[in-house]
């Protein structure tokens, strides 16, 4: 069980995955400061959120996690779908148009684009 201490973004994940979504956000919170550029820890975070159903909070993690990492498309797939919570057609568009340019064999992604661009 150290290690779980001693890694905190174990710990944090094994959080998610045990469904503690309210104890991921306290403990996540009060790491914030130490791990603020750490790619892995902000998709973390921006998921938790996510899970939650605060996507406006989640935004600003998984924005800052692409700006670590721009060529994570699950990181921009979950932005994409943050956007569309938010009801942010455009952005979301955008993430669609990025993943595309990272893997264009994206069906998901060409079919999201398609019908957002049709509405």
């Amino acid at each position: 069980m150290v290690g779980l201490f001693k890694h905190p973004k174990r710990r944090l994940k094994k959080l998610l995955k045990d469904g503690e979504y309210d104890e991921a956000v306290k403990f996540g919170k009060n790491l914030e400061s130490e791990y603020s550029d750490d790619h892995d820890f902000m998709f973390i975070m921006g998921s938790v959120y996510f899970i939650v159903d605060d996507a406006k909070k989640a935004l600003p993690y998984f924005e800052k996690a692409l700006e670590l990492d721009n060529n994570d498309i699950e990181n921009l797939t979950l932005k994409t779908n943050v956007h569309l919570a938010l009801e942010q057609k455009d952005e979301a568009i955008d993430c669609c148009r990025r993943i595309l340019k990272l893997q264009p064999e994206n069906s998901e992604a060409e079919s999201l684009l398609e019908q957002l661009e049709s509405l």
